[in-house]
């Protein structure tokens, strides 16, 4: 019996965490696509400086886990010092923006899409540089991921659509969604250094250091001189409150969703979250669809369940590799 109710529990928390998951990711991406395409005020004027989506963000979650630091590390130490994370500060800073700023070009579910293909360019990046050999399953995964995003990239976008873009530019947006993939992937890498050297840096200590050069780095870039973007933000959201509100609630909505991934991360491994997180994305371009009013094509349908083929399988093709691995373990 105390098993069965360990076992209860454990899927009751994992409930927990994919609602958490869910909910807070797929409403941020409702909110990113509203201050994105909406028009405020009177005048219909639309809110342009995007970049400070991010600072915003960097200041919510620095104090939410400057407040998590003070209430559960109950003065442990030995993690990473806060200096460690200039550099995968600087491109976790630049990723993001470049990944907002292609809103302007692009629609919000052509982004989630192009950035689900995060394993084109690590798998070119592990072939071109460090020589690493792929199996045939994995380029089969990735072939189903490219040709879903070119397909979708291809595939005609309603009127209704590129109306409610701001500078539409599929090129230019899609050119961006990979430089933040870029970006992205040097950031995990330099965070899975900092946690090799440091075994004792908790998820805290990795969210306080990170959104603490991230808030550095975009105060300079939004306020650093008298012309810079930041204050004509600031005056915007003065002016127009609704726009604020849904920019406040976009940062609490990405504070809570980093508290229930490093909730997931430890309780039930990174490839529990990649699946939840995998298939939150498909959720969030239904979402999107329904939400806008511009239903996807037949064609648009095609690429997605392509693209979330090709991650399904790639999910289960790591799940049989750590099922093989337990089993070798076992005999020891």
């Amino acid at each position: 019996m105390e098993s069965h109710g360990a076992g209860l529990r454990r899927v009751l928390v994992l409930a927990f965490c994919v609602a958490g998951i869910w909910s807070a990711y797929i409403y941020q991406g409702v909110l990113q696509e509203t201050v994105s395409t909406k028009r405020f005020g009177p005048n219909n004027e639309r809110f342009e400086h995007l970049a400070f989506l991010n600072l915003a963000q960097n200041v919510v979650c620095l104090v939410w886990s400057f407040i998590m630091l003070k209430i559960w590390s109950n003065g442990k130490s030995g993690g990473a010092p806060w200096w460690s994370y200039w550099s995968a500060g600087i491109t976790n800073t630049i990723g993001p923006a470049m990944g907002i700023e292609a809103l302007k070009y692009i629609s919000y579910p052509a982004q989630v899409l192009a950035k689900s293909s995060k394993m084109i360019p690590v798998m070119l990046m592990g072939t071109l540089v460090y020589g690493i050999r792929y199996t045939i399953p994995e380029y089969v995964c990735t072939l189903l991921v490219a040709g879903g995003v070119s397909m979708f990239a291809l595939s005609k976008t309603s009127s209704k659509t590129i109306s409610k873009l701001a500078h539409p530019n599929a090129p230019l947006g899609y050119g961006l969604c990979f430089l933040n993939l870029a970006f992205d992937g040097f950031t995990n890498a330099t965070q899975d250094s900092i946690s090799a050297r440091y075994p004792k840096t908790s998820a805290w200590d990795i969210m306080f250091g990170m959104n603490l050069w991230g808030t550095i780095y975009n105060m300079i870039f939004m306020f650093g001189w008298p012309t810079a973007s930041g204050y004509e933000a600031v005056q915007f959201s003065k002016q127009h409150p609704e726009a604020a509100w849904d920019i406040l609630l976009y940062c609490l909505c990405g504070a809570v969703g980093q508290n229930f991934i490093f909730l997931t991360i430890s309780r039930f491994g990174s490839l529990t979250n990649s699946t939840i997180t995998t298939t939150r994305k498909f959720v969030s371009i239904v979402v999107s669809s329904v939400l806008s009013g511009n239903p996807l094509s037949e064609k648009q349908w095609t690429s997605v369940v392509m693209v979330f083929s090709g991650l399904s399988y790639q999910i289960y093709l790591k799940w049989r590799k750590l099922q093989r691995m337990s089993k070798k373990r076992k005999p020891m």
